[in-house]
Protein backbone atom coordinates (compact mmCIF):
# COMPACT_ATOMS: atom_id res chain seq x y z
CA UNK A 1 0.00 0.00 0.00
CA UNK A 2 1.52 3.27 -0.78
CA UNK A 3 1.39 6.14 1.40
CA UNK A 4 1.73 9.89 1.80
CA UNK A 5 3.73 11.55 3.37
CA UNK A 6 3.54 11.49 7.26
CA UNK A 7 1.52 14.86 8.30
CA UNK A 8 2.87 15.44 11.70
CA UNK A 9 6.35 14.78 10.73
CA UNK A 10 6.03 17.15 7.89
CA UNK A 11 4.92 19.38 10.07
CA UNK A 12 7.48 18.96 12.65
CA UNK A 13 10.48 19.28 9.17
CA UNK A 14 8.52 22.64 8.45
CA UNK A 15 8.88 24.36 11.25
CA UNK A 16 12.40 23.38 12.40
CA UNK A 17 13.63 24.31 8.71
CA UNK A 18 11.55 27.72 9.23
CA UNK A 19 13.72 28.04 12.57
CA UNK A 20 16.92 28.10 10.85
CA UNK A 21 15.88 30.07 8.39
CA UNK A 22 14.51 32.72 11.26
CA UNK A 23 18.01 32.04 13.24
CA UNK A 24 19.81 32.89 9.53
CA UNK A 25 18.50 36.33 9.32
CA UNK A 26 19.87 38.21 12.30
CA UNK A 27 18.25 35.97 15.71
CA UNK A 28 20.33 36.95 18.13
CA UNK A 29 21.48 35.41 21.45
CA UNK A 30 18.29 37.02 23.14
CA UNK A 31 16.47 35.01 20.76
CA UNK A 32 17.83 32.36 21.23
CA UNK A 33 17.35 32.78 25.32
CA UNK A 34 13.30 33.36 24.49
CA UNK A 35 13.59 29.69 22.39
CA UNK A 36 15.12 27.98 25.65
CA UNK A 37 17.97 26.96 24.63
CA UNK A 38 20.37 29.33 26.90
CA UNK A 39 23.27 27.16 27.39
CA UNK A 40 23.90 26.43 23.86
CA UNK A 41 24.47 22.66 25.18
CA UNK A 42 22.81 19.54 23.47
CA UNK A 43 19.76 18.12 24.56
CA UNK A 44 20.04 14.43 25.94
CA UNK A 45 17.03 12.26 25.45
CA UNK A 46 17.38 8.81 27.25
CA UNK A 47 15.57 6.23 25.89
CA UNK A 48 14.41 2.80 28.01
CA UNK A 49 13.03 -0.16 25.91
CA UNK A 50 11.75 -3.50 27.34
CA UNK A 51 13.21 -5.65 24.57
CA UNK A 52 16.40 -5.00 22.18
CA UNK A 53 16.55 -2.32 19.71
CA UNK A 54 16.86 -5.27 17.02
CA UNK A 55 13.55 -7.34 18.42
CA UNK A 56 12.42 -7.18 14.74
CA UNK A 57 9.06 -5.75 15.79
CA UNK A 58 7.92 -3.22 19.21
CA UNK A 59 11.53 -1.89 20.63
CA UNK A 60 12.70 -1.82 17.13
CA UNK A 61 9.98 0.51 15.60
CA UNK A 62 11.00 2.56 19.11
CA UNK A 63 14.96 2.97 18.14
CA UNK A 64 14.45 3.31 14.29
CA UNK A 65 11.97 6.40 15.89
CA UNK A 66 15.09 7.31 17.37
CA UNK A 67 17.40 7.41 15.24
CA UNK A 68 14.99 9.63 12.76
CA UNK A 69 14.24 12.12 15.15
CA UNK A 70 18.09 12.58 15.54
CA UNK A 71 18.27 13.49 11.61
CA UNK A 72 15.12 15.89 12.01
CA UNK A 73 16.92 17.69 14.88
CA UNK A 74 20.92 17.23 13.96
CA UNK A 75 23.40 15.81 15.86
CA UNK A 76 24.19 19.34 16.90
CA UNK A 77 21.18 19.85 18.99
CA UNK A 78 20.72 16.32 19.84
CA UNK A 79 22.06 13.28 21.42
CA UNK A 80 20.69 9.74 22.99
CA UNK A 81 21.20 7.64 25.78
CA UNK A 82 19.50 3.75 25.33
CA UNK A 83 19.03 1.22 27.71
CA UNK A 84 17.73 -2.08 26.21
CA UNK A 85 16.15 -5.33 27.70
CA UNK A 86 15.11 -3.47 30.85
CA UNK A 87 12.35 -5.45 33.03
CA UNK A 88 9.23 -3.97 34.14
CA UNK A 89 10.55 -4.12 37.79
CA UNK A 90 12.68 -1.51 40.23
CA UNK A 91 15.28 -1.62 37.59
CA UNK A 92 14.21 0.82 35.34
CA UNK A 93 14.19 3.14 38.86
CA UNK A 94 17.90 3.12 38.58
CA UNK A 95 18.38 3.35 34.66
CA UNK A 96 16.19 6.55 35.03
CA UNK A 97 18.18 7.51 37.61
CA UNK A 98 21.71 6.48 35.82
CA UNK A 99 20.11 8.78 32.62
CA UNK A 100 19.32 11.83 34.94
CA UNK A 101 23.09 11.80 36.35
CA UNK A 102 24.41 11.51 33.09
CA UNK A 103 22.36 14.88 31.97
CA UNK A 104 19.24 13.69 30.42
CA UNK A 105 16.56 16.16 30.07
CA UNK A 106 13.59 13.96 28.68
CA UNK A 107 13.29 10.23 29.25
CA UNK A 108 11.05 8.46 27.01
CA UNK A 109 10.31 4.71 28.97
CA UNK A 110 8.53 2.35 26.31
CA UNK A 111 6.59 -0.40 28.30
CA UNK A 112 3.51 -0.39 30.17
CA UNK A 113 4.59 -2.12 33.14
CA UNK A 114 7.32 0.81 33.71
CA UNK A 115 4.69 3.75 34.34
CA UNK A 116 4.24 4.00 38.13
CA UNK A 117 8.11 4.18 38.37
CA UNK A 118 8.64 6.95 36.27
CA UNK A 119 6.20 8.20 37.77
CA UNK A 120 8.28 8.12 40.87
CA UNK A 121 11.00 9.15 39.38
CA UNK A 122 9.42 12.12 37.50
CA UNK A 123 8.03 13.88 40.34
CA UNK A 124 11.99 13.03 42.44
CA UNK A 125 13.36 15.29 39.42
CA UNK A 126 10.76 17.88 38.27
CA UNK A 127 13.61 19.43 36.13
CA UNK A 128 13.64 16.54 33.90
CA UNK A 129 10.98 15.72 31.23
CA UNK A 130 9.28 12.33 31.23
CA UNK A 131 7.34 10.72 28.43
CA UNK A 132 5.50 6.92 28.52
CA UNK A 133 4.65 4.89 26.18
CA UNK A 134 0.88 3.46 26.31
CA UNK A 135 -0.05 4.41 30.16
CA UNK A 136 -1.82 7.55 31.63
CA UNK A 137 0.05 9.39 33.91
CA UNK A 138 -0.05 12.83 33.49
CA UNK A 139 1.79 15.53 35.51
CA UNK A 140 3.72 18.53 35.74
CA UNK A 141 6.55 17.17 34.10
CA UNK A 142 5.23 14.29 33.00
CA UNK A 143 3.13 12.71 29.92
CA UNK A 144 2.05 9.68 27.79
CA UNK A 145 1.84 8.90 24.43
CA UNK A 146 0.31 6.12 21.95
CA UNK A 147 -1.27 5.89 18.75
CA UNK A 148 -5.04 4.73 17.95
CA UNK A 149 -3.30 1.59 16.86
CA UNK A 150 -6.95 -0.01 16.68
CA UNK A 151 -7.57 1.67 13.85
CA UNK A 152 -4.79 -0.62 11.54
CA UNK A 153 -5.85 -3.72 13.82
CA UNK A 154 -9.35 -3.57 12.50
CA UNK A 155 -7.86 -3.42 8.94
CA UNK A 156 -5.41 -6.42 9.42
CA UNK A 157 -8.80 -8.39 10.84
CA UNK A 158 -10.04 -7.44 7.20
CA UNK A 159 -7.97 -8.76 6.07
CA UNK A 160 -7.35 -12.01 7.56
CA UNK A 161 -11.31 -12.39 7.25
CA UNK A 162 -10.90 -12.33 3.77
CA UNK A 163 -7.93 -14.63 3.54
CA UNK A 164 -8.53 -17.27 5.89
CA UNK A 165 -9.41 -20.84 4.71
CA UNK A 166 -11.52 -22.00 7.53
CA UNK A 167 -12.96 -19.46 9.42
CA UNK A 168 -10.43 -20.36 12.17
CA UNK A 169 -7.95 -17.53 13.63
CA UNK A 170 -5.71 -17.30 16.40
CA UNK A 171 -4.58 -13.99 18.25
CA UNK A 172 -1.67 -14.15 20.71
CA UNK A 173 -1.90 -11.80 23.11
CA UNK A 174 0.34 -10.29 25.56
CA UNK A 175 -0.80 -8.94 29.00
CA UNK A 176 -4.53 -8.65 30.06
CA UNK A 177 -4.43 -4.58 29.68
CA UNK A 178 -7.09 -2.32 27.97
CA UNK A 179 -4.69 -1.91 25.25
CA UNK A 180 -4.31 -5.58 24.13
CA UNK A 181 -8.08 -6.33 25.11
CA UNK A 182 -8.71 -3.06 22.33
CA UNK A 183 -6.32 -4.75 19.79
CA UNK A 184 -8.20 -8.26 20.02
CA UNK A 185 -11.52 -6.66 19.71
CA UNK A 186 -10.47 -4.14 16.80
CA UNK A 187 -9.27 -6.52 15.05
CA UNK A 188 -12.23 -9.27 15.24
CA UNK A 189 -14.46 -6.52 14.42
CA UNK A 190 -12.57 -6.17 11.39
CA UNK A 191 -12.55 -9.97 10.54
CA UNK A 192 -16.20 -10.18 11.18
CA UNK A 193 -16.95 -7.53 9.18
CA UNK A 194 -16.38 -9.03 6.21
CA UNK A 195 -17.10 -12.70 7.56
CA UNK A 196 -19.82 -13.00 10.42
CA UNK A 197 -18.84 -17.15 10.68
CA UNK A 198 -15.07 -16.36 11.49
CA UNK A 199 -14.03 -16.49 14.96
CA UNK A 200 -10.89 -15.28 17.05
CA UNK A 201 -9.40 -18.11 19.43
CA UNK A 202 -7.01 -15.89 21.80
CA UNK A 203 -4.17 -17.23 23.98
CA UNK A 204 -2.23 -14.71 26.32
CA UNK A 205 1.44 -15.33 27.19
CA UNK A 206 1.84 -13.02 30.59
CA UNK A 207 4.83 -11.20 28.97
CA UNK A 208 5.53 -8.54 26.36
CA UNK A 209 8.89 -9.71 24.95
CA UNK A 210 9.57 -13.62 25.52
CA UNK A 211 10.09 -15.11 21.56
CA UNK A 212 9.89 -18.76 23.20
CA UNK A 213 6.63 -18.20 24.89
CA UNK A 214 5.30 -16.23 22.22
CA UNK A 215 6.30 -18.91 19.67
CA UNK A 216 4.67 -21.83 21.96
CA UNK A 217 1.70 -20.17 22.13
CA UNK A 218 1.15 -19.78 18.49
CA UNK A 219 2.16 -23.51 18.28
CA UNK A 220 -0.62 -24.53 20.59
CA UNK A 221 -3.31 -22.20 18.33
CA UNK A 222 -2.10 -23.88 15.26
CA UNK A 223 -2.47 -27.55 17.18
CA UNK A 224 -6.17 -26.19 17.86
CA UNK A 225 -6.61 -25.76 14.00
CA UNK A 226 -6.20 -21.86 13.36
CA UNK A 227 -4.90 -21.17 9.90
CA UNK A 228 -4.06 -17.86 10.83
CA UNK A 229 -2.01 -16.85 13.70
CA UNK A 230 -2.49 -12.71 14.54
CA UNK A 231 -0.25 -11.33 17.41
CA UNK A 232 -0.04 -8.22 19.94
CA UNK A 233 3.63 -9.41 20.88
CA UNK A 234 7.53 -7.38 20.61
CA UNK A 235 9.08 -10.16 18.31
CA UNK A 236 7.75 -12.04 14.84
CA UNK A 237 8.24 -15.63 17.06
CA UNK A 238 4.58 -16.07 16.41
CA UNK A 239 5.15 -14.83 12.86
CA UNK A 240 7.60 -17.18 12.64
CA UNK A 241 5.51 -20.65 14.21
CA UNK A 242 3.09 -19.76 11.71
CA UNK A 243 5.70 -20.35 8.54
CA UNK A 244 7.04 -23.41 9.66
CA UNK A 245 3.01 -24.86 9.79
CA UNK A 246 2.26 -23.25 6.34
CA UNK A 247 -0.37 -21.07 7.91
CA UNK A 248 -0.83 -17.19 7.68
CA UNK A 249 0.11 -14.78 9.87
CA UNK A 250 -0.45 -11.04 10.81
CA UNK A 251 2.21 -9.16 12.34
CA UNK A 252 2.53 -6.22 14.77
CA UNK A 253 4.76 -3.23 14.94
CA UNK A 254 6.46 -3.37 12.01
CA UNK A 255 6.44 -5.60 8.58
CA UNK A 256 7.37 -8.97 9.63
CA UNK A 257 7.12 -10.89 6.02
CA UNK A 258 10.84 -11.75 6.05
CA UNK A 259 9.42 -14.26 8.75
CA UNK A 260 6.63 -15.65 6.58
CA UNK A 261 7.43 -14.97 2.99
CA UNK A 262 4.56 -17.16 1.47
CA UNK A 263 1.76 -16.18 4.04
CA UNK A 264 2.48 -13.09 5.21
CA UNK A 265 -1.39 -11.02 5.28
CA UNK A 266 0.27 -7.53 6.74
CA UNK A 267 1.05 -5.69 10.14
CA UNK A 268 -0.75 -2.83 11.77
CA UNK A 269 2.50 -0.91 12.00
CA UNK A 270 4.20 2.25 14.03
CA UNK A 271 5.93 5.47 12.61
CA UNK A 272 7.02 7.11 15.61
CA UNK A 273 9.63 9.27 13.77
CA UNK A 274 7.43 12.29 14.31
CA UNK A 275 6.05 11.67 18.04
CA UNK A 276 9.60 11.88 19.21
CA UNK A 277 10.91 14.52 16.96
CA UNK A 278 7.94 16.83 18.20
CA UNK A 279 8.62 15.88 21.81
CA UNK A 280 12.43 16.73 21.56
CA UNK A 281 12.33 19.58 19.54
CA UNK A 282 9.59 21.18 22.05
CA UNK A 283 12.58 20.35 24.85
CA UNK A 284 15.07 21.95 22.65
CA UNK A 285 13.09 25.02 21.86
CA UNK A 286 12.19 25.53 25.93
CA UNK A 287 8.29 25.20 24.64
CA UNK A 288 7.84 21.58 26.22
CA UNK A 289 4.47 20.83 27.83
CA UNK A 290 2.99 17.29 29.21
CA UNK A 291 0.48 15.84 27.00
CA UNK A 292 -1.19 12.35 26.94
CA UNK A 293 -0.99 12.10 22.63
CA UNK A 294 -3.36 9.57 20.79
CA UNK A 295 -2.59 10.28 17.17
CA UNK A 296 -4.34 7.63 14.42
CA UNK A 297 -3.37 6.83 10.54
CA UNK A 298 -4.65 9.96 9.57
CA UNK A 299 -1.51 11.77 11.75
CA UNK A 300 0.96 9.32 10.49
CA UNK A 301 2.09 7.83 13.98
CA UNK A 302 0.19 4.28 13.09
CA UNK A 303 -1.15 2.83 9.58
CA UNK A 304 -0.85 -0.82 7.74
CA UNK A 305 2.31 -2.13 6.28
CA UNK A 306 2.55 -3.33 2.66
CA UNK A 307 0.20 -6.29 1.98
CA UNK A 308 2.05 -9.71 1.48
CA UNK A 309 1.86 -11.61 -1.57
CA UNK A 310 -0.74 -14.07 -0.28
CA UNK A 311 -3.37 -11.18 -0.39
CA UNK A 312 -6.06 -10.73 -2.68
CA UNK A 313 -6.60 -7.74 -5.35
CA UNK A 314 -10.42 -7.83 -3.90
CA UNK A 315 -8.63 -7.77 -0.07
CA UNK A 316 -6.87 -5.09 -1.05
CA UNK A 317 -9.03 -3.11 -2.29
CA UNK A 318 -11.60 -3.91 0.47
CA UNK A 319 -9.23 -2.58 3.29
CA UNK A 320 -7.60 0.71 1.50
CA UNK A 321 -11.41 1.37 1.26
CA UNK A 322 -11.91 1.30 4.90
CA UNK A 323 -8.61 3.08 5.61
CA UNK A 324 -9.83 6.26 3.44
CA UNK A 325 -13.05 6.10 5.30
CA UNK A 326 -10.91 5.88 9.29
CA UNK A 327 -8.84 9.15 7.30
CA UNK A 328 -11.78 11.15 6.32
CA UNK A 329 -13.44 10.58 9.48
CA UNK A 330 -16.21 8.59 7.72
CA UNK A 331 -15.79 5.32 10.09
CA UNK A 332 -15.26 4.70 13.54
CA UNK A 333 -14.13 1.16 14.53
CA UNK A 334 -15.96 1.41 17.84
CA UNK A 335 -19.38 2.45 16.75
CA UNK A 336 -22.19 0.39 17.26
CA UNK A 337 -23.79 -1.63 17.38
CA UNK A 338 -21.26 -3.50 19.26
CA UNK A 339 -21.78 -7.04 21.03
CA UNK A 340 -19.77 -8.55 23.96
CA UNK A 341 -19.46 -12.49 23.82
CA UNK A 342 -22.31 -12.83 26.05
CA UNK A 343 -24.51 -11.26 23.61
CA UNK A 344 -25.07 -7.80 25.12
CA UNK A 345 -25.39 -4.40 23.98
CA UNK A 346 -22.08 -2.97 24.92
CA UNK A 347 -22.10 -0.09 22.10
CA UNK A 348 -25.41 1.04 20.69
CA UNK A 349 -26.45 1.38 17.05
CA UNK A 350 -25.09 4.66 16.12
CA UNK A 351 -23.23 5.52 18.85
CA UNK A 352 -18.99 5.70 19.16
CA UNK A 353 -16.99 4.65 22.25
CA UNK A 354 -15.71 7.61 24.14
CA UNK A 355 -11.71 7.55 24.38
CA UNK A 356 -12.64 6.98 28.21
CA UNK A 357 -14.15 3.77 27.65
CA UNK A 358 -11.63 2.59 24.99
CA UNK A 359 -8.91 2.97 27.28
CA UNK A 360 -10.49 0.97 30.04
CA UNK A 361 -11.76 -1.61 27.70
CA UNK A 362 -11.84 -5.26 29.59
CA UNK A 363 -14.25 -7.29 27.61
CA UNK A 364 -14.15 -9.23 25.03
CA UNK A 365 -16.25 -8.69 21.68
CA UNK A 366 -18.74 -11.27 20.07
CA UNK A 367 -16.83 -13.99 17.80
CA UNK A 368 -13.84 -13.80 20.21
CA UNK A 369 -12.73 -17.37 22.04
CA UNK A 370 -11.29 -16.93 25.30
CA UNK A 371 -11.83 -14.97 28.45
CA UNK A 372 -10.26 -11.76 29.58
CA UNK A 373 -8.45 -12.70 32.97
CA UNK A 374 -9.96 -9.97 35.80
CA UNK A 375 -7.64 -9.05 38.50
Amino acid sequence: MKKGLKKTSLAVLLVFTLGILLAGCGGGAGDADKAGDQTGEKVKAGFIYIGSANDGGYSQVHDEGRVEMIANIGEDKVETIVQEEVPEDKTVEEVMNNMIDQGANIIFANSYGYQQYEEKVAKAHPDVKFMHFSGSILGDNYGNYFGRMYQPRYLTGIAAGMTTQNNKIGFVAAMPTPEVVRAVNAFTLGVRSVNPEATVQVVWTNTWYDPAVEKQAAESLLDAGVDTVAQHQDTTAAVQAAAERGAFSVGYNKDMRDANPEGFIASPVWHLGAVYTEQVQAVVDGTWEPQSYWGGIADGVVDISDFGDCVSDETKAAVNEAREKIIAGEFDVFEGEIKDQNGNVMVAAGEKMSDEDMLSMMWFVEGVIGEVPQN
